[in-house]
């Protein structure tokens, strides 16, 4: 008999999402079970609990999805996972936490959908963000040259820094201040705080942008002019998109990944590995 679906969802919060629960319900899975406050002192013996209850040959059956507002909670406790898993007893593990992975890979695939990525040179506001991360890196893994921006220039190194000492990125990743290096930009990314402008309506229309994505849905949005449903919408000789426009993308993804860890017990689905499910969808 073909033992179920069950996915384990690992919430770093009071309360485990409704949210990551619908998605995986839409996504098929059979049964769901659902854990708040999970930390890096009791997700062991979870995790022992998913991997103990089948045998090697039913284990991609089983997998792990790690959510939750802490983004670096999330990590601490996905990194913590794999660190109980010997030989074949293991299960497969996403981590969404935030929606950060899901949220960066849709806005990179959709601008591969309009430039060459290999020949873009992208402006990331918000850049020291879990968002901003990671839509720096997926950028930089696809060949684009990236100029990664913080209020705090020591702050933006120091990200930089981290980047650069996991991708293989030479000279294309450069720290900046707020938006003054958008001059020469193709394209600019909004992924700052909820209700902060990072940019506004004129810096954007006197720059040769000809890509703008904003990833903040609270007003006021990261980048004044975009509207929030803006979906691949021209302006000015420029595509824009808001959000919500990026928000069904981000859904296809999140769905797809977690129909992703049912084909093996072996998934290890951090930006990267959602990024290239995201090419598939």
């Amino acid at each position: 008999m073909t033992k179920p679906k069950i996915l384990l969802q690992f919430d770093t919060d009071s309360h485990a999402s409704s949210f990551d629960a619908v998605v995986a319900t839409d996504a098929g899975v059979d049964t769901l079970l659902q854990y708040a406050k999970v930390n890096t002192e009791n997700v062991e013996g979870l995790v022992h609990g998913a991997m103990f209850t089948r045998g090697p040959e039913d284990l991609h059956r089983t997998a792990i999805f790690v959510g939750g507002s802490d983004v670096a909670a999330g990590e601490a406790v996905y990194e913590r996972i794999e660190k109980c898993f010997f030989g074949p007893m293991r299960v497969s593990v996403m981590l969404d936490s935030n929606g950060a992975n899901t949220t960066a890979a849709a806005a990179v695939l959709r601008a591969a959908k309009h430039l060459d990525l290999s020949q873009t040179t992208a402006l990331v506001l918000g850049g020291t963000g879990p968002v901003g991360q990671r839509v720096a890196r997926l950028l930089l893994q696809a060949g684009a040259t990236v100029r990664l921006s913080s209020r705090q220039i020591d702050r933006a190194r120091a990200v930089c820094d981290a980047i650069a000492a996991r991708i293989d990125c030479g000279q294309r990743l450069s720290a900046v201040v707020g938006s003054e290096a958008i001059g020469g930009c193709d394209a600019v990314f909004a992924c700052g705080a909820a209700g902060v402008q990072l940019l506004s309506s004129d810096e954007l229309a006197g720059s040769d942008v000809r890509l703008a994505i904003d990833l903040n849905a609270v007003p006021p949005v990261g980048i004044e002019g975009i509207d929030v449903m803006d979906r691949g919408k021209s302006r000015q000789d420029r595509i824009d998109y808001g959000a919500i426009g990026v928000g069904g993308t981000k859904m296809k993804i999140h769905r797809a990944a977690i129909q992703r860890l049912f084909e093996s017990n072996d998934q290890q689905l951090d930006a990267e590995a959602i990024y290239a499910i995201g090419q598939t969808v």
